[in-house]
């Protein structure tokens, strides 16, 4: 079973982002990573320059290297630069928006959780166009994961196994509306939260976090103990989405769990360390996504859902 790295979903200093990149090369046993702005394009200028280095440095590294499309497209100059990407042999792309594939003219690409494969029909069409690995959507439960990756053995079937779940994308800036900016002169007030803000209810319980246009979940979901499960039902590798905490840790005990060189019960206090926020798995259960399921079938916890 392989490990991805996800796109860094949030605004980081742009040293800080390939400082983060570099240290991933050398040190995480992560077999794919994926890189790329692909939640607001108006964050991208801050690390085109640092982009060459930073796949460079990872590909010599032995990762492959994914180019993740936005996630939403609705200005010209972002449909021209994600057709530029699409049309670059020295990357396959992962697609997280439709308007891609007919950009990529039917190359081998990936996708992405943010493209909705709920049925093994959608995932057969979707092969048939070139995709050679799909990140499933978050939400779906096991069952569907079992069904899918079954369907289509030629293709690598990944799921969101750690990180805030990604939710939901707007054409409107949260960050910027919070601050009483319009989205056109935003001042990246979201480089505020390199790690999401969390959303309260009225009765101050944190119930999902904002990252610019981007709608997370405030728990962060952790497949660590599921492992065997999605194996067995065919899934072929494990996403671990950045967080700001020690990822190369992160990877290296999914990496141990994976190896059988640690057990999921002795890993997961070791997760608690390393990343502190409330885990959840209830999706993969087909519970509200905010709740932890335990092995023998109890909710440990549950918050309000996300």
């Amino acid at each position: 079973m392989q490990l991805t790295l996800g796109p860094v979903l949030y605004n980081w200093k742009p040293e800080e982002w390939r400082d983060f990149y570099f240290r991933i090369a050398d040190e995480a046993p992560v077999d794919t990573v994926v890189v790329g702005e692909v939640v607001c394009s108006k964050r991208s200028p801050f690390l085109e320059s640092h982009i060459p280095a930073v796949v460079e440095r990872l590909a010599a590294a032995g990762k492959t290297v994914l180019m993740g499309s936005l996630t939403l497209m609705s200005l010209p100059r972002e449909r021209k630069a994600m057709a530029e990407l699409a049309a670059d042999e020295a990357f396959t792309m992962e697609v997280n928006d439709l308007t891609c594939l007919g950009m990529l003219g039917g190359k081998p690409h990936a996708i992405g959780p943010f493209v909705n494969i709920y049925n093994e029909a959608t995932a057969a069409y979707f092969a048939t166009r070139g995709a050679t690995r799909i990140c499933l959507p978050p939400e779906l439960p096991l069952s569907a994961i079992r069904a899918i990756a079954r369907s289509q053995p030629e293709v690598t079937f990944e799921v969101f196994a750690f990180g805030r779940v990604p939710l939901a994308i707007s054409a409107r800036c949260y960050h910027a509306r919070l601050n009483k900016l319009s989205k056109d002169n935003c001042k990246f007030v979201c480089d505020q939260d390199p790690d999401g803000l969390a959303v309260t209810t009225l009765d101050d319980e944190p119930f999902l976090a904002m990252n610019g246009v981007q709608t997370l979940s405030y728990t962060c979901a952790s497949l660590l103990g599921d492992i065997d499960k999605l194996r067995d039902a065919g899934v072929g590798a494990l996403r671990l989405s950045p967080q700001q905490c020690d990822m190369v840790a992160v990877a290296k005990l999914f990496r141990d769990v994976v190896d059988g060189k640690v057990s999921a019960a002795e890993g997961a206090p070791q997760l608690e360390r390393l990343y502190p926020l409330r885990k959840s798995n209830g999706f993969l259960f087909s519970k509200p996504g905010a709740a932890f399921i335990t092995d023998s079938g109890d909710v440990r916890r549950i918050v309000p859902a996300a």
